[in-house]
């Protein structure tokens, strides 16, 4: 005969087998009052059926084919919004429609980075202090109501979907058209999952900030005038948080001209950026970067149309610790490779100047690279980049310059916004050096298109540099170093150069 204590246990575990069956509960929007005509303002119907789930428990809020016009949704705890095939989330336009977006929280913290980074309740999707949520797909968001810029404008919407402390989070297989100044603002959000996206918009994509245990898989990305994915540890939540633990994989961003990635055109007429070395759409580090960035990862991306890769630290963030690898990259419209330690400090008073170490770039491909320019890795005196490994890269640039470059005396910007465009034209075809201790280069090939007359390496101010198995053909001869105040250096295996070791280098050319 059965015990009473068994009978329970045999009855609990058929209760919980059944309930693993039933389906999650939903709540259709359009049984809450939702048209989805895109001329009736849907947010509030969208509001009160998510405020149905949260206080339910949790579920998931459908969103059947249709145009849902809306302002400000305001998501909840153990709350997901699925988008079916046809369903499109359509953000209303203040000026336009009747209503208006929520105003933009007060920020004391907000003079030390950009407006739209300080503020997160003025956007078409917006959580705080949340756990357990989702955005899944395969429906779109469309961003037409939304200002690209930074503004106060009382009822206007900035971004499309914005997150500030928040944990277990997905966003997964939607498309993003046109979402203002970011379609999607992480800060502070904990295990956070981005994956199978499909990205069009007219400023930048992804912005991560101040997040820990993110990844970011399977996307397209399209920003032909602002960054594609983006790491960021910004003071908007009122301290430095280091964005860590962060993995980038098989992912594609481009500049292409804004709505063709969508339409399957990949236009690149620039017809909003018609400078074509201001394209942008890359994958970057900073520019807002207090609690710096540590144990990241990119893998497997390709870049096209667009600029190249950025890191950067110049609010007194460390960034240590980043393997990228497997890249392939064409069409780049500045510096292939930027690595930038600066001291800019918008932070508050008291900031020490940060580092930048313990970084292995390795199995890059770049085809066609703007001609004045070079793969920068520049810190400032007294404040070296530390420990960098480069390997198995082929670059083939499109060369052309003049000897006249090589006396080209290029800036410290020690307190500049950090982005290559600044430091201007290049006295070197392959990489500018300055301010570096302990860099390595191994099986590197860097070619020219057209006759260039710079050295393909200037180092200046560098400690410990050795370059190993280097191959700079060109068509025409031409120094493959320049070195300036360099100490220990040795070239193994460089077919232009004899392997060489020179300690307290002062000005030498190979």
């Amino acid at each position: 005969m059965f015990s009473t204590c068994f009978i329970r246990r045999i009855l609990l575990l058929f209760m919980i087998s059944i309930a693993a069956l039933l389906p999650a509960a939903q709540y259709n929007v359009k049984d809450f009052g939702a048209a989805g005509d895109g001329k009736t303002i849907d947010s509030p119907a969208i509001n009160n059926a998510i405020n149905a789930a949260a206080e339910a428990g949790g579920g998931t809020v459908i969103f059947p084919a249709g145009t849902y016009l809306s302002f400000t949704i305001r998501l909840k705890s153990h709350t997901g919004l699925f988008l079916d095939h046809g369903a499109v989330i359509l953000a209303a336009s203040h000026k336009e429609h009747d209503g208006k977006y929520d105003p933009a929280e007060p920020n004391e913290w907000d003079m030390y980075q950009d407006h739209g980074h300080s503020h997160w309740r003025n956007s078409l999707i917006v959580g705080e202090g949340l756990i357990n949520i989702s955005i899944t797909g395969p429906g779109k968001i469309q961003g037409d109501g939304l200002q690209r810029w930074d503004t106060d404008e009382e009822g206007a919407g900035n971004k499309a979907i914005a997150l500030k402390n928040c944990r277990n989070v997905l966003i997964r297989d939607i498309t993003m058209e046109k979402c203002g100044h970011f379609a999607i603002l992480p800060t502070g959000v904990d295990n956070f999952t981005i994956d199978n996206l499909t990205i069009d918009t007219n400023r930048d994509a992804i912005n991560v900030d101040c997040c820990v245990n993110v990844r970011i898989s399977n996307c397209l990305i399209n920003t032909p005038n602002d960054d594609a994915i983006v790491l960021k540890s910004s003071y908007a939540l009122g301290y430095a948080r280091a964005t860590e633990n962060v993995m980038i994989v098989n992912c594609q961003v481009s500049g292409y001209d804004l709505h063709t990635l969508l339409d399957g055109t990949f236009q690149k007429t620039q017809a909003e950026a018609p400078d074509h070395g201001r394209v942008t759409g890359r994958i970057k580090f900073g520019t807002e970067s207090n609690g710096g960035f540590k144990n990241i990862t990119i893998t497997n991306c390709t870049f096209d149309h667009c600029r190249g890769f950025a890191l950067e630290t110049v609010d007194g963030g460390i960034l240590e610790d980043i393997t990228i690898s497997n890249i392939a990259m064409r069409d780049i419209t500045n510096s292939p490779i930027f690595l930038r330690l600066g001291r800019r400090m918008r932070a508050p008073e008291g900031m020490k100047i940060g580092k930048m170490r313990r970084i292995s770039i390795s199995d890059v491909i770049v085809h066609t690279a703007d001609p004045e320019s070079a793969s920068l890795i520049v810190g400032i005196p007294g404040h070296p980049i530390e420990d960098v490994k480069i390997s198995n890269i082929h670059f083939l640039v499109t060369g052309g310059a003049s000897e006249e470059y090589r006396t080209i005396d290029v800036p410290e910007l020690e307190e500049h916004y950090p982005d290559p465009r600044f430091f201007g034209k290049i006295p070197a075809y392959g990489f500018f050096i300055r301010h570096v201790d302990g860099i390595e280069l191994n099986n590197v090939d860097i070619r020219c298109e057209n006759e260039d007359m710079r050295p393909a390496f200037v180092l200046e101010d560098v400690r410990n540099a050795e370059f190993n198995n280097v191959d700079t053909r060109k068509m025409k001869d031409g120094p493959t170093f320049m070195l300036r105040d360099v100490k220990h250096f040795k070239t193994v295996q460089c077919e232009s150069a004899a392997d060489t070791e020179l300690d307290n280098v002062k000005e030498k050319s190979f």
